[in-house]
């Protein structure tokens, strides 16, 4: 129980890190910018915890769920150069004329020039940007800890399990039963942590080419010297012939015409590898970031049919996708699960937990991207329709229509954190009652 929670504070700070560091990403250039910031908060609701540094409170408050910077002239005045309301306003411009009334009830005279509205649109582009993009940079910087520090998982020379006995490819058992046939691995004598260093005088470098051998040779004796505490050892291994799947190069299965699987008999002595971390080169750094900023594209694409699952499975007997949607609390709860994992070395659970914290980094790096207030990527759509306004007015020497007023989108955004808020609650429930089984 103690390493599980450990666990879960372990990804929770890694969490609040990654927010407080994201809402950095605005701090920094709105103060270099001119910008009025009168709070700096970690999490939502009551504030637990505060302090101020000249015209600037830090502070964390009691949902830790994420965070904001609150920013002077968030959205500009109405038309008629107020923000105030009236009795004839109707439900949906109320909500944008409290936005504004929000927005500029902090600003003192003297102030009008430090609003965020009024900078040019690049600054503001910059400013929103910055969040998401310092989510970059720690998933960057991560996965460089993971690739170059530690390494990919490849096979190794190394044996890591022996079969007792052959079965088909085709079969369900997965345990041998009196009568199934010895596997010739066993019945040689090998054993799991030996080292295979040749098969029949070729030097063996890759498990792969102990693979290759093996397959093609069907009943013929093979001699395989192995290391074993640190002598050779030179064993006699006859693989038998099994029926495999044919597959393409890229390990897809081949079908005839009417859809069935084509098989073939190859060689198979019933051992499998030990899984080595391989460090990679810096080059393999941006690749990685790139495919997995792809997997969470892929994942937004199709959110509403993933939400789908994920109330079939929280509600019926359907199971989670472990490439699907999680919530904060399925995240903690496999990190606790993690490190109470026994038999599993601690140079592996760090790993795992590197990968899920920068994986979360770049998950949050694309869903602050999208167009939607109240999100940074929402802003940011804003201020470049504004510069498109303006550049097109510009050209045509016409009017200069002015700041655009993202306060109208309240309503829209009010939707869009319904929208949000019940998808939180129906992960977090789905990852109580169905949680994602990550390590088996």
């Amino acid at each position: 129980m103690l390493l599980f929670i450990l666990g879960v504070l372990i990804i929770l700070v890694g969490l609040a890190l990654s927010i407080g560091l994201h809402e950095v990403g605005h701090l920094v250039p709105a103060k270099l910018f001119g910008v009025k910031v009168t709070q700096y908060m970690i999490g939502f609701g009551k504030t637990l915890f505060s302090f101020k540094r000249g015209e600037t409170e830090y502070g964390f408050k009691a949902i830790p769920l994420g965070g904001y910077i609150s920013m002077i002239g968030m959205f500009p005045p109405g038309k008629d150069g107020t923000a105030g309301r009236n009795a004839t306003t109707g439900f949906m411009q109320s909500m944008a004329q409290d936005a504004r009334v929000a927005s500029m009830e902090t600003v003192a005279v003297g102030e009008e020039e430090r609003t965020f509205y009024k900078l040019p649109v690049w600054k503001r582009i910059i400013i929103m940007f910055g969040g998401p993009f310092m989510n970059l940079l720690i998933g960057v910087l991560l996965f460089g800890v993971l690739l170059m520090g530690f390494g990919t998982p490849q096979a190794s020379t190394t044996v890591g399990t022996v079969s007792q006995c052959v079965l088909p490819s085709t079969s369900a058992r997965q345990t041998c039963q009196s009568g199934d046939p010895e596997g010739p691995a066993a019945a040689a004598g090998l054993q799991p942590g030996d080292t295979i260093m040749s098969i029949d005088g070729t030097p063996i470098t890759a498990w792969a080419q102990s693979t290759g051998i093996i397959r093609q040779s069907v009943d013929r004796p093979l001699t395989v010297v192995v290391k074993r505490d640190g002598a050779e050892r030179t064993l006699t291994i006859t693989p038998r012939a099994n029926t495999v799947a044919k597959t393409d190069a890229s390990g897809a299965v081949l079908k005839d015409s009417s859809g069935t699987v084509l098989t073939q008999s190859v060689g198979f002595v019933g051992i499998g590898t030990v899984q080595e971390l391989v460090p990679q080169p810096v080059t393999s750094v941006l690749p990685a970031v790139g495919a997995q900023t792809g997997a969470v594209v892929g994942v937004i694409i199709h959110l509403p049919q993933r939400m789908v699952d994920v109330w079939n499975a929280a509600f019926g007997s359907g199971e989670r996708d472990p490439n699907g949607p999680i919530s904060v609390v399925g995240i903690g709860r496999a990190a606790g699960e993690l490190t109470a994992l026994n038999g599993v070395p601690v140079v592996d659970k760090v790993y795992t937990m590197i990968g899920m914290l920068a994986s979360l980094n770049i998950a949050l790096f694309v869903f602050n991207l999208i167009p939607l207030l109240p999100l940074d990527g929402g802003h940011i759509a804003g201020a470049l329709w504004e510069g498109i306004r303006r550049t097109w007015a510009k050209l045509f020497k016409k009017r200069d229509p002015g700041p655009v007023d993202m306060a109208k989108l309240m309503p829209l955004t009010f939707a869009v954190v319904i929208v949000l808020g019940g998808m939180s609650v129906l992960l977090v429930y789905a990852d109580i009652v169905k949680p994602v089984n990550l390590f088996g």
